[in-house]
């Protein structure tokens, strides 16, 4: 792998989202519209993006820290390991969402289902599949057991993020 490797962005995520404060704990659970834009030497890698419902976005998380390998959650109050938490703060903070495609114009999109704060470099774009990416069986242990605690607390549920 020799010294490292460089990512450079392929376009930037315009959103109304200002600061950490103002974005969705899990963007998919917003309704939101946000535009990706991509720079335009890379335009032509959109050809037949329209026919794709839904896409994997996967942008770099500019303004998380790089230096967090436990972290809290929003969902209970015990400290985890930042690899068994969705934390925007990480060693190498990729932010990665299932949106939908709303509409295209140029190299711009419009999707619904996205977090990243206005301005953050778009890293990749990928079909979603449904068929492929889908693990219906996936689960978060400590995010469950978080979830049951909640649960016999106030007898209401929570979705899962």
């Amino acid at each position: 792998m020799g010294d490292g490797f460089t990512v450079r962005p392929i376009g930037f995520i315009r959103s109304p989202y200002r600061s950490k404060g103002d974005a969705p704990e899990q963007g998919r659970f917003s309704g939101q519209v946000c535009e990706i834009e991509l720079l335009p030497e890379f335009e032509a890698g959109l050809k037949d993006i329209e026919t794709c419902s839904h896409l994997i976005v996967i942008y770099w998380l500019d303004r998380a820290r790089r230096d967090v390998l436990l972290t809290p959650t929003p969902h209970d109050d015990h400290v985890h390991g930042v690899f068994s938490t969705r934390s925007p703060n990480r060693p190498n903070p990729l932010g990665f969402a299932v949106v939908e495609l709303k509409g295209r114009e140029g190299r711009r999109l419009w999707v619904v289902g996205l977090d990243a704060l206005d301005g953050t470099p778009l890293i990749d774009l990928k079909p979603y599949s449904a068929d492929i990416d889908s693990v219906p069986e996936a689960r978060i242990g400590w995010f469950e057991e978080a979830r049951k605690r909640r649960e016999g607390k106030c007898g209401r549920s929570f979705p899962a993020s």
